[in-house]
């Protein structure tokens, strides 16, 4: 009976070091020379729709609106999704030049919908390449032109860097969740990128083709809209790509609410997601024979940072205690690899990418930052959040 629950203990930490050892080897290779998927140089300006959905945005949509239409061609649409707006939203956006659609729907609510509203009338006068940019974010120059002729280029689905600052002034947990925002949305997908790999969407500064976003289905309210697209896209075999020369930059709430809200949110999302498209996608990647997709399906099962560090800790016990009662060894050398692993993953990528963001001491903090994440990983299985709910701000 011990040599069996050995076994299965032993099976069960094999499993973990899956989304462990794919987190190193992204980690790794983003140390590596930057490998760029520039368009050719001969490529024109495609035509080019940018969708904006906009929900109360009154407070910055102008100044957003300015950044973007000046880095675009004046033959580019732009257009705004006044959603469910009860402020100046779509008014101040009329002023600054766009074309705005307004949305009321109270039963129907969640970004996908304002999307799939947005590409049904752009859909009128077809362009080659939509993008997709929340009212929130500022638009760094030349990311634009970039994410559309690379979409227009490879006929895949582009990605922009996503970055998000923390509001000022800040404490140790927000620099930290701002760090592991960082690994997330630019050093994995980084690393992805210089082997060649696809990446997950991440909600803003992404580009399409138009024909092939025609196909899928954005009307729904999904806590993870932006994965779940990926992952359907996926299956149909248009997997993204990462172009970090172009970036799109954000803000965390600053409410300690909206914090909480907000990070509900990402992580019940991402969980949901892993849970009814992995088994999709792994098989399929096996059925076509297809790497990449296979690739990017492991990229999908990699939990939320803190959930990975607090099961690899849970593990980490298990076997302790295990060794400590049978004297089996086997258990606990596993998951103090794996553990270590993980460890020395992390280490690099804030070597790499967050010096500037969190101090060595403050690195002392995450183990108590990831305790503070138990209460919304239990909810998960016992009050999952399900309904799609605006960040408040």
């Amino acid at each position: 009976m011990i040599g069996i629950i050995t076994i299965l203990l032993s099976v069960l930490v094999i499993a973990t070091a899956v989304p462990v050892a794919f987190l190193a080897v992204q980690i790794c290779t983003a140390f590596l020379p930057a490998r760029t998927h520039a368009p050719v140089p001969s490529a024109t300006f495609p035509r080019v729709a940018v969708v904006m959905p906009a929900h109360n945005e009154e407070a910055v949509i102008p100044q957003i609106l300015a950044s973007i239409m000046s880095d675009l061609p004046r033959s580019a649409r732009m257009l705004v999704v006044a959603d469910n707006c009860t402020d100046r939203t779509a008014q101040l956006a009329a002023q600054s030049g766009a074309e705005v659609a307004i949305r009321q729907d109270a039963i129907h609510i969640g970004k996908g919908y304002a999307l799939d509203h947005g590409v049904r009338i752009i859909g009128t006068d077809p362009p080659d390449v939509v993008l997709f940019i929340d009212a929130d974010c500022e638009i760094r120059p030349g990311s634009l032109d970039a994410l559309a002729k690379l979409c227009a280029t490879t006929g895949r689905p582009i990605q922009a860097r996503y970055s998000m600052l923390a509001a000022s002034p800040t404490g140790s947990l927000d620099r930290i969740s701002q760090f592991a925002w960082t690994v997330k949305t630019y050093a994995r997908p980084l690393g992805s990128s210089q082997l060649g790999w696809p990446c997950q969407l991440m909600g803003s500064g992404m580009a399409f083709p138009f024909q092939l976003i025609r196909q899928i289905d954005l009307a729904n309210g999904h806590l993870a809209e932006d994965q779940k697209l990926g992952a359907e896209l996926g299956v149909k075999g248009a997997l993204p790509l990462f172009c970090p020369q172009a970036q799109v930059l954000s803000r965390f709430p600053q409410r300690e609410s909206g914090k909480r809200q907000q990070r509900r949110r990402w992580e019940h999302g991402h969980l949901a997601i892993i849970g009814e498209f992995l088994p999709v996608l792994i098989g399929r990647a096996i059925s076509t024979h297809s790497l990449q997709l296979f690739v990017f399906a492991l990229d999908l099962c990699v939990p939320p940072l803190a959930l990975l560090a607090l099961f690899l800790a849970l593990m980490q016990s298990i076997a302790l205690s295990w060794f400590a009662v049978t004297d089996a060894v086997q258990p606990l050398i596993l998951s103090s690899a794996v553990l270590a692993c993980f460890a020395a993953s992390i280490g690099a990528a804030w070597w790499r990418f967050g010096r500037d963001t969190i101090s060595l001491r403050e690195l002392a903090v995450i183990p108590g930052y990831c305790l503070l994440k138990i209460p919304s990983f239990v909810r998960f299985f016992v009050d999952r959040q399900i309904e799609w709910v605006r960040t408040e701000r």
